[in-house]
């Protein structure tokens, strides 16, 4: 048997590559659309024919590579019937299997993450009938399961999910190898580890939602602290389940007269994806600033700028302004015009417009919040966080709330927002801004660095001033 793992370490995508080197055929399951040509230069390594393209699920996460697959390969794109997909495909049936030389891919129905979701189980007959490893999709993962609230009812999600696990997956044996279609970084679950393979039995043993045998029990835990849900998923959703190809755009170089144009008449957003302190020192006036650096990246820009917006990019290089642009078509973002050539400093020589982010270091934060009863700070970090301790007197609101929620906060009164270490207060900031709010700082250091300066913190809930 042929087997590889291909990961994408941005939002925790996992694709697999299964076949039989004896047979020289193979099968791809969930591939991510960046993964195409990846994909076809193992299989042309391998010397392996693509027969079939696998999907466990309609994703709502990421933008699949199925369709440009098959027209590549002639393969055939396989999906559980209930899947609704519009393209050219194999319905598949709990019990189905198919058939790569010796090795078998026998199809488990496991609702729960989505009415459609399968489990693929690898059987290598030259070893023997029973399945070797479980491509678990969005159902298993390691230390966790998937959430259950993005199709359907999280308690009729979370009750179908219950039934998956313990009726289907963990009666097989203990040393059946897992290897799940995301790691950390993903929304679809909580999972926040690295690792990228376990076994059933280790799962069964020191996974906390697996050891949670009472249904209803099962079902309130798995509605409990799920990550927010950004609004593009269902767009995801019916992108992936579509009979049109999605299409990663090109990354075009544009002049600081189109970008302006592009922004007054076309009311595009400009997306600036430079480190915090580079957005700090001066950016296009209404910018909204989602670090390239720093990890989470699509998932930032997913849950603060709707996925119908032109944009246009600003980045610290051409190089980054490509990375950017092919990572926002993986989450759907298709209406990307292009990126600023030359960047803010073209845009400066043009003799247009910039503004800056005032910023403050935790001390002069501290000062100013002593000194002025007017002074208000905006944490924007998660509630666990939150809770764990945060400024006296702050306000709390996730960052990706503040485009949809209003804060009990004066646009009139000086504002400093605060995360953990700058970054997502540079988002929030910038969202406020482009918004008019003028008297406005952002602290680079967050609340790491208040720690560090043996500030004082609370943990009981603060009300604003």
């Amino acid at each position: 048997m042929f087997f590889q793992q291909i990961l994408r370490d941005d939002i925790g995508c996992a694709a697999y590559l299964v076949g039989s080197n004896q047979a020289a055929v193979a099968a791809v399951v969930d591939p991510r659309i960046d993964m195409v040509d990846e994909i076809l230069d193992i299989a042309e390594r391998e010397g392996l024919r693509i027969r079939y393209i696998v999907e466990t699920h309609n994703h709502a996460d990421h933008v699949s590579g199925h369709h440009q697959l098959a027209a590549r390969t002639g393969a055939t794109i396989a999906v559980h019937a209930l899947a609704g997909a519009a393209y050219p495909h194999l319905p598949l049936e709990d019990g189905d299997e198919l058939e790569l030389g010796e090795v078998i891919l026998r199809i488990i129905h496991t609702p729960g993450h989505r009415p459609e979701h399968i489990v693929v189980a690898v059987i290598d007959r030259s070893r023997g009938p029973e399945p070797w490893l479980l491509l678990t999709g969005d159902s298993l993962f390691i230390g966790d399961v998937a959430r259950p609230d993005l199709a359907v009812d999280g308690t009729e999600g979370a009750s179908a999910l219950f039934e998956s696990l313990h009726r289907r997956l963990l009666s097989l044996p203990e040393g059946t190898m897992v290897y799940p279609g995301h790691v950390s970084g993903s929304l679809c679950g909580r999972v926040d580890n690295r690792m990228t393979g376990t076994t059933l039995g280790f799962e069964r043993r020191y996974n906390p939602a697996l050891a949670i045998v009472d249904r209803d029990l099962f079902v309130r835990y798995m509605n409990e602290g799920l990550p927010e849900r950004p609004p593009n998923m269902a767009r995801i959703v019916e992108l992936n389940r579509g009979a049109e190809p999605p299409q990663i755009p090109e990354a075009k170089p544009l002049s600081p007269e189109i970008v302006r144009g592009l922004i007054e008449q076309a009311g595009a957003v400009v997306l600036d994806t430079r480190s915090p302190g580079e957005f700090a020192a001066g950016h296009v006036p209404g910018a909204v600033s989602v670090p390239w650096s720093g990890g989470q990246f699509q998932n930032r820009v997913g849950l603060v700028i709707p996925a119908d917006s032109p944009l246009v990019l600003v980045s610290a290089s051409d190089e980054e302004a490509k990375r950017a642009v092919r990572a926002l078509a993986v989450i759907g973002y298709d209406r990307v015009a292009g990126y600023l050539a030359g960047g803010m400093d073209a845009w400066e020589r043009q003799g247009y417009d910039d503004v800056n982010l005032p910023v403050l270091t935790v001390l002069e934060l501290w000062e100013r919040v002593n000194r002025e009863p007017s002074f208000q700070v905006l944490d924007v970090r998660e509630v666990s966080e939150w809770s764990a301790g945060h400024i006296p007197g702050a306000i709390h609101l996730p960052y990706y709330r503040v485009p949809q929620q209003e804060a009990p906060l004066d646009p009139n009164r000086p504002l400093a927002v605060i995360c953990a270490s700058g970054t997502r207060s540079s988002i929030a900031a910038s969202l406020l801004q482009a918004r008019g709010w003028t008297q406005i700082f952002a602290v680079p250091d967050g609340v790491t660095a208040w720690k560090a300066a043996g500030l004082p913190l609370v943990n009981e809930p603060v009300l604003a001033r």
